[in-house]
């Protein structure tokens, strides 16, 4: 009688190579993505407008140099450093001193009113802040706009006092912003074309694309935490008292994955009414159903 052969096994070493192979691919494409996605949002975010000063060469005009260091949405105001590049003839040009009382005179009106500089000092700069008309209640999507900066820079004192040509200049950069300026035109008695300056402040593109993959993140807590939930009341997957503990960490992680929204949106905002309540019901109603579902077991 002839021996019975037997189903020949396949070797364990191919097998290993293939369950090895697809595990680095699954690593490489994780990878891939992950670098994808940060290097997109760096890209994004290396598009945010800032502010570069035109010439700051004062010539025949002094130059009012505004330098914007911070903007706070809630309250609508700015703040900013002030500088004064003066004009020809009234710096001397060796050692950078003024040659002649110097008064700048900001509008609209700030907190230090007129701005003194003596003969025979060097112009220091002077921090301040200023009005940007907005709202906070419309974020990410709130635009702010200061009103027409312009200054009256004057020489002498008392009788001699006399204007002298100026123009308004506005730099800076702040993290999250796009600023933008406008120059309507002259508005004051030292201003010749565009020596005035309009201000707009808006959010930029890449705490935006953070904004959308934060609400993402909440969105998801809810959708797996009823999925979960559901199907442990219908008795397709086994009840898992476990889950309790995860649901709770779900509910108290809403609130300070809300507060890391860039930009703080103000408590009451549409994001809160709109997203953040309905996550929060969404969430105590998945408890709810493991709750029953818990009940049903129990007995």
């Amino acid at each position: 009688m002839p021996p019975v052969s037997t189903p020949s096994t396949p070797p364990a070493a191919p097998r290993r190579r293939f369950r090895w192979s697809r595990r680095a691919a699954t690593i490489g494409a994780i990878l891939a993505i992950y670098l994808g996605s940060v290097a997109g949002y760096f890209w994004i975010d290396s598009s945010a407008h800032t502010l570069a000063p035109g010439s700051l060469v004062a010539g025949n005009e002094t130059v009012v140099l505004l330098d914007v260091t911070a903007i706070h949405p809630l309250e609508n105001t700015i703040e900013a450093s002030v500088r004064v590049i003066p004009g020809k003839g009234l710096e001397d040009t060796e050692f950078g001193q003024l040659t002649t009382d110097v008064t700048v005179r900001l509008y609209p009106a700030t907190d230090f009113g007129e701005l003194n500089f003596p003969a025979g000092q060097v112009p220091g700069a002077v921090n301040t802040s200023m009005v940007a008309t907005g709202n906070a209640d419309q974020w990410p999507f709130d635009r702010y706009t200061t009103a027409t900066i312009s200054a009256d820079v004057f020489t002498g004192t008392g009788e001699a006092r006399r204007y002298v040509p100026a123009r308004v200049e506005v730099t800076g950069s702040l993290y999250g912003w796009d600023i933008r300026s406008e120059h309507p035109g002259p508005a004051t008695h030292s201003g010749g074309a565009d020596a005035t300056a309009t201000v707009i402040f808006s959010r930029s593109r890449g705490p935006l694309a953070l904004i959308l993959g934060i609400c993402l993140v909440l969105l998801a807590l809810p959708a797996l935490a009823l999925f979960a939930a559901i199907e442990m009341l219908l008795g397709r997957k086994n009840f898992q008292p476990a889950f309790s503990s995860w649901f709770a960490a779900m509910l108290f992680a809403v609130v300070p994955i809300r507060n890391v929204l860039p930009g703080d949106p103000p408590p009451g905002s549409w994001i809160d009414e709109a997203l953040v309540l309905w996550v929060l019901l969404a969430l105590v109603g998945a408890m709810v159903i493991y709750v029953i579902a818990w009940t049903r077991r129990s007995d």
